[in-house]
């Protein structure tokens, strides 16, 4: 069988790591396993794993210091699989880092398809027939490689970050509604939440806005989502209409 790709699995319940391996490995990816936060940041950097599954609560150094220490080096995506499941907790996991968060005990079906849109999402990149970079005389963003410059300087984003401005850009001019940028960020198990985009557009916004509290490139459109403003060179696809369109779609989602 084909090696789908390398998982790190980061957690001392020997158990569960012993029920993750078989199911991992049945869906065709390599799986090793730490048992404390110490050595599963080793084996972070020493193996390059494509993924990582990673529990809160661990001897050395907890998941949430790793967590952050990962996404301080490198773009490695991390999923948190751990008891700690209140919402206060699984923003904790977002705002350090972590691509999705799942709670256990743990359906190992709804597990690996959950690792497999991680991945997905990871690999995402632009369609064949679009520039490879994307440049506003402001930012620029190169797709492959994820670097972003505003105003010439380079800008670290996150995995999460990027591929909410990515779905903002490439949808310029049009707004994008909260339920779109969950789908596109976190998957279809966090419709709803919107708690999650806005604390990311805030982010976002800190990050590559002169002025945060007076942004203009990254929009509101209260009660609907966000677009991403065009410039005065770019043809305006924003349509009288679409806002209506968009406000329908938010309302019927929220129904």
């Amino acid at each position: 069988m084909e090696v789908k790709g390398k998982i790190l699995q980061i957690d001392d319940d020997v158990e569960f790591s012993k029920l993750t391996k078989m199911w991992l490995q049945n869906a065709g990816y390599e799986i090793s396993n730490a048992e404390d936060g110490v050595e599963g940041l080793r084996r972070v950097f020493s193996g390059r794993p494509n993924l990582v599954l990673l529990d809160a609560v661990l001897p050395k150094m907890d998941g949430w210091e790793v967590c952050r220490r990962i996404r301080e080096m490198c773009d490695i995506p991390v999923v948190m699989v751990t008891v700690r499941g209140q919402k206060d907790e699984r923003l904790k996991g977002f705002v350090l880092g972590a691509d999705d968060y799942i709670t256990k005990p743990v359906d190992f079906p709804e597990l690996i398809a959950r690792v497999q849109a991680v991945l997905k999402r990871a690999t995402w990149d632009t369609q064949d027939n679009e520039p490879s970079t994307f440049h506003n005389g402001e930012i620029e963003v190169e797709w492959r490689s994820h670097q972003v410059w505003v105003r010439g300087k380079l800008v670290k984003l996150s995995p999460t970050e990027f591929r909410i401005l990515a779905c903002l850009i490439k949808n310029r001019g049009w707004i994008v509604t909260h339920e779109q940028l969950l789908e596109k960020a976190w998957g279809p198990n966090y419709i709803g939440d919107k708690s999650f985009v806005k604390l990311y557009i805030r982010y976002l916004r800190k990050k590559i806005e002169a002025d945060p509290h007076n942004p203009h490139l990254i929009l509101t459109e209260r009660g609907v989502g966000y677009h991403f403003a065009v410039q005065s060179d770019e043809p305006d696809k924003l349509r009288e209409g679409h806002v209506e369109n968009a406000k329908d779609l938010a309302e019927s989602t929220a129904a």
